[in-house]
């Protein structure tokens, strides 16, 4: 397969996936879930990894359906209407006014730059809005590509954490006023 160039011209909309469609994903009902979010999603939002992201999400929005705006949807590429990814921000902000961003690219579209055009994408989304002080990203150690999309954002290492399940993860914050999307 061949790959195009990581690009800064790549353009992402998002695609609720609401309580519907969260609980088929988290059931493993790939047809259901696309059903209810309208647009064709990839084996990758039915991985063992994904359903438990979505099963959590929807148990989050059944507790809190005000969340809904700030959660899990499908990242699609413009102008294709390709699903390429899933992102969102694991909740509203809270008191603070921290939003967490996270998002994750279909493994066959990797390296295409469309990390780059969701984070930039959900960056902007924060930063327009007036609740919003600070976007935080944890990041594995590890994971090289993931701290490559989040550079030259403007983010800043602030900590970092560490479990069994994840290993080092590494806390980066940005002010939402100091957000460059460029």
């Amino acid at each position: 397969m061949t790959r195009e160039p990581i690009s800064a011209s790549k353009h992402v909309r998002f695609v609720e996936l609401g309580a519907k469609a969260l609980r088929a994903l988290a059931d493993g009902d790939l047809a259901g879930g696309s059903a209810a979010a309208g647009v064709a999603l990839d084996e990758h939002f039915v991985s063992e990894r994904a359903r438990s992201i979505f099963r959590y999400r929807a148990d989050q929005l059944d507790s809190d359906p005000s969340a809904a705006p700030w959660t899990a949807r499908a990242a699609v590429s413009e102008p294709d209407g390709v699903v390429v990814g899933d992102a969102g921000f694991h909740g509203p902000p809270d008191e603070a006014g921290m939003v967490e961003v996270g998002f994750t690219v279909v493994p066959r579209y990797r390296r295409q730059g469309y990390a780059r055009a969701m984070l930039r994408a959900l960056l902007v989304r924060a930063a327009a809005e007036p609740g919003v002080r600070t976007v935080r990203a944890r990041v594995r150690a590890d994971n090289t590509a993931s701290l490559a999309t989040i550079a030259g954002f403007g983010f800043t290492r602030v900590g970092e954490q560490g479990n069994e399940h994840d290993g080092l993860v590494i806390v980066f914050e940005v002010p939402a006023d100091a957000i460059r999307t460029e």
